[in-house]
Formats: structure tokens, sequence, C-alpha cells
């Protein structure tokens, strides 16, 4: 008979990842994002096929910052397979660009916006965008389709299935608690600098799964709340 644990990968990692947040013992650099720029050589070409799918949603602002973050995790967890994170970060949310732009907002940013239907479309068109573009780059199918794995649900799925899953998750989290991401995504939710910055307080923070992403988003978080004077501007 089977238990839990030998069908169910959110249990197996719960099970081998009791301690919520997740520790690290590696130091974990909480520093302006802004001051971890770059990218490594052999994810330029996977960037230049992905170009037209940048441009829908802020992702060219986002993924970029989503990335630098999720570099930082990578640092803080090495345990976890490094190119699967990078890769899933980069393409977790191509799929924005092949849905109907104009319920972007109107769906996937009002009510219970997690469970809206273009939040799982957008996941199934960013695993299609994975398997198109990954083969020609040389990737191997294996490979591809763990990236699926973690793209597919990163919104809409409760839980996390493997570490790779949880930075990746993180790192989509934590480029909100940046100015820029701040100034983005306060518009989508309709709300302002202030409102949004406490949502992150009461809301996002507490669905981060590792203890090196608390630090970040709760550093990067006062930062900003100091910039952009939300104390004032209510």
């Amino acid at each position: 008979m089977n238990t839990l644990t030998d069908t169910d990968p959110g249990a197996d990692f719960a099970a081998a990842y009791p301690q919520r947040p997740i520790p690290t013992p590696e130091q974990v650099d909480t520093s302006p994002i802004c001051l971890t720029p770059g990218l490594e050589p052999d994810l330029l070409p996977l960037w230049t096929a992905v170009v037209p799918e940048t441009r829908a949603r802020g992702n060219d602002i986002h993924l970029p910052i989503s990335l630098a973050f999720a570099r930082r995790l990578c640092d803080a967890y090495p345990e976890a397979n490094r190119e699967l994170v990078l890769v899933s970060t980069l393409l977790h949310d191509t799929g924005w660009a092949h849905v109907d732009e104009t319920k972007i907002i109107s769906e996937g940013f009002r009510g219970d916006w997690r469970k809206a239907g273009i939040r799982f479309e957008h996941e199934r068109l960013g695993c299609e965008v994975a398997r198109r573009v990954l083969p020609p780059l040389g990737y191997e199918l294996e490979f591809i389709e763990a990236v699926c794995a973690i793209i597919d649900g990163h919104d809409t799925r409760p839980v996390a299935h493997s570490l790779e899953d949880a930075l990746m998750r993180d790192a989509d989290r934590l480029w909100r608690f940046d100015h820029a991401g701040i100034a983005l995504a306060a518009g989508w939710f309709s709300q302002n600098p202030a409102d949004y910055t406490d949502r992150l307080e009461t809301e996002i923070i507490p669905e981060l799964i590792t203890a090196a992403a608390v630090d970040m988003a709760t550093t990067d978080l006062e930062r900003s709340r100091d910039l952009l004077h939300t104390a004032v501007l209510r």
C-alpha cells in the first residue's frame, strides 16, 4: 500500500525539509539587487530566444530581476540544481505573452486571482515556450520536463515539489520587494505603494519558503518603504 509520500512530491519535499522557512548555513546577500547584475554567458542564447515573450506584462523587468534573486538563492542553497533553477526562473512567466492581453489584469490580478483560469493558462503556455525554445539550444528532454514541472503550477499549485521549485517560487516573489517591482505590481493590483508594501508584509513574506528569501525580502521591504516614504504617502 502506497503512503502519501510515495505518490505526492509535495509531501516528499516537506518531509525532506521539515523546518520552514528552510534554513541555510550560508551567508545571505541582502544588498540591493541592482548590485547583482550581469548574465551567465550560457543563458544569453536563451534570453535571445524569448525576447518576444519579454514584451508582455513587464517581463523585461520582472524576469531579469527575478533571475538575479534566483542567483542569490542558489548561492544560499548550493545543494540545489542551479541550472534548473535559473532556466525555470527565466522562462516561468513567458506564457503571459501568449494569453489574451486584455484579460491579464482584469482576470489575473483581481478577486481570487490565484485560481483564475488565465493563471493556469499562462503556466501551460509557458511550458509550451520551454518545449519550443530549449531543444534547439541543446537541452535534454529530461531537463526540459523538469523545467516544465516547475513552471506548471508555480502560481496555482499550493506547495513546492522540490528545492529547485521552492527557489524559483521565492525568486518570483522577491522581485516585488525591490522598488522597481513595487512600481509595476502596485499598479497591477490597483494599489498605491504604501498599501502594496503592507500587502507584501502581511501576505507575501509568509508565503516565502526559504529563510534566505525571508531575509532578502524583509531587508528590501524596509529599504523600499524608506525610499518611497510610505509612512507618509498614504
